[in-house]
């Protein structure tokens, strides 16, 4: 016998719950192997990614926090994860503007081997969403966009690094830097329209309610 409505969107909310708590410990662990990494390395690029483990750390955990809410709540809770998601951008974006005076090559082998192992990490975070991606709304849509992103940007810094093998110059870490800043400012939009999607939703329930 089939379960009842409740009882599937509660074993729904059940899976999504772990999933994410996986997820934000996986980006958790990664974190401190990539900042340090990209301290050594002196890569802007592998920075910014670094501080973007830490975006996703804090995004399940919310996910993982908020689920079972109110949907006007939670369309609230997915608009300021757009404005979490900011937060990598506003680190890449200063480090570029320090370094644009007198751009340093990074060190290429600890660059690529960080990145192969955010591809990784962050592929199997994406993957481990994929399945779950429409069940929380705009707070899922936020962790598995992030994930997804992660992986082009990993990929790019691994081609940043080839490039900058071959120039042997900084410009191409400090180009990568505004490239994760277009990518966070798409995802943020994203995650924005979807939210305000939950939020008419609740406004128009609440007025069916009312009559």
């Amino acid at each position: 016998m089939s379960a009842d409505p409740p009882a599937a969107e509660q074993l729904d909310v059940g899976r999504l719950r772990r999933i994410v708590l996986v997820v934000a410990i996986l980006n958790l662990s990664y974190f401190f192997v990539e900042f340090v990494v990209a301290l050594v390395a002196g890569s802007v690029s592998l920075l910014a990614d670094s501080v973007d483990f830490l975006e996703d750390t804090a995004i399940n955990l919310l996910i993982f926090l908020a689920l079972g809410w109110p949907l006007a709540r939670r369309a609230a809770m997915g608009k300021a994860m757009a404005l979490v998601i900011l937060g990598p951008a506003a680190v890449a974006g200063w480090e570029a503007v320090r370094r644009f005076s007198e751009p340093l090559a990074p060190d290429v082998v600890p660059v690529v081997l960080a990145s192969l192992g955010a591809i990784a990490i962050n592929g199997t975070c994406a993957g481990l969403l994929t399945s779950v991606r429409h069940r929380g709304g705009s707070l899922s849509r936020a962790a598995f966009l992030s994930a997804r992103n992660d992986v082009l940007v990993n990929v790019a810094i691994i081609a940043m690094a080839g490039l900058t093998l071959w120039t042997d110059s900084g410009w191409p870490d400090l180009v990568l830097g505004c490239f994760i800043i277009m990518l966070a400012l798409h995802a943020a939009y994203e995650v924005w329209e979807v939210s305000e999607e939950e939020r008419l939703a609740a406004k128009a329930l609440a007025g069916e309610e009312i009559d």
